[in-house]
């Protein structure tokens, strides 16, 4: 009787299914192996932990780290990394407990190899501190105006006040004239006198707090957007049909679409610009801009 011969297909089919297998095998070992340690590291005695580890287990204090992590991460929650190889699934720590999920379905975590997750999740960690720092710049110069703001309101009060004392003793001072009592006259000038020149000194100093608030930039939310690695790949094999010869279309495209956008920030400016100075004008011309916005989105 001759030997049956299988398909490559049948070969192929039994090859990824000894890989899910094996991957399957690594990670719940992985995890067995953490909490093991877990439960060893309370056991150990204070700095003892590094040559415990050495001398029992032979690991590293950083591959012991590993494990234990993944234990502790992914212990009750297996079905989380049950499609990802060890070195993936180690990479996803890098992604916050309460992110990963929406993380792996939008960037296909299943279908990246090892290094191009881990370079994915640097990117997205330098993106996030960029935006960190922009949120602090705005968050700085927001409270560096309600502060000037604050002086400024609180000198408008000062010179309000210096105006009221200058009226009242001009109004003694020709009383004191009339009566002809020539003390009073003489202490009632010499009042007037610093009153006037308190009067101009806040209004001076209105005058340098109105400038140094027209100096400080207005706000302009800054939109960081993050683009996940499929879309990316997408718009990178789109910017080079674009740069092929003959294809006209595209290269327009590009044009116009990059056009927009810089529209779309200038107007941003502009609105800004306008909310200083009028900010009833600046909700109707706001208005005006989502209802465009709302137009195109239809035609779309």
């Amino acid at each position: 009787m001759s030997e049956l011969v299988r398909s490559a297909e049948v070969i192929a089919a039994e090859i990824r299914s000894i890989d899910a297998q094996t991957r399957e095998i690594v990670l719940r070992s992985a995890i067995e192996i953490g909490n093991r340690l877990n439960e060893a590291k309370e056991l150990v005695a204070h700095g003892e932990w590094g040559p415990w580890l050495e001398a029992n287990v032979h690991y590293s204090q950083s591959t012991a780290n590993n494990f234990m992590r993944i234990a502790e991460e992914y212990g009750s929650n297996f079905q989380a990394i049950e499609n990802l190889t060890y070195t993936k699934a180690l990479a996803l720590l890098g992604v916050p407990a309460d992110e990963r999920e929406q993380f792996a379905q939008e960037n296909d975590v299943d279908n990246m190899s090892a290094r191009e997750l881990q370079q994915t999740i640097k990117e997205k960690k330098l993106l996030e501190k960029e935006l960190k720092k922009i949120q602090q710049a705005a968050e700085k110069e927001r409270k560096e105006r309600e502060a000037l703001s604050g002086k400024l309101a609180s000198q408008e009060e000062q010179l309000a006040a210096q105006e009221a004392l200058v009226s009242q003793l001009r109004t003694e001072l020709a009383d004191a004239k009339i009566a002809g009592n020539e003390d009073a006259v003489r202490g009632l000038q010499s009042a007037l006198d610093q009153a006037q020149e308190g009067f101009s000194h806040a209004l001076d100093r209105i005058k340098q707090l109105e400038a140094e608030l027209k100096a400080k930039p207005i706000d302009v939310p800054a939109v960081v957007e993050v683009i996940p690695p499929g879309i990316e790949k997408e718009l990178a094999e789109l910017r080079k049909m674009a740069a092929q010869s003959g294809n006209e279309t595209l290269v327009k495209f590009k044009v116009q679409f990059e056009g927009l956008g810089a529209g779309f920030r200038d107007m941003l400016g502009t609105l800004a610009e306008i909310q200083a100075v009028d900010p009833g004008a600046h909700e109707k011309y706001k208005g005006a801009v989502i209802g465009l916005i709302g137009k195109m989105t239809e035609r779309l």
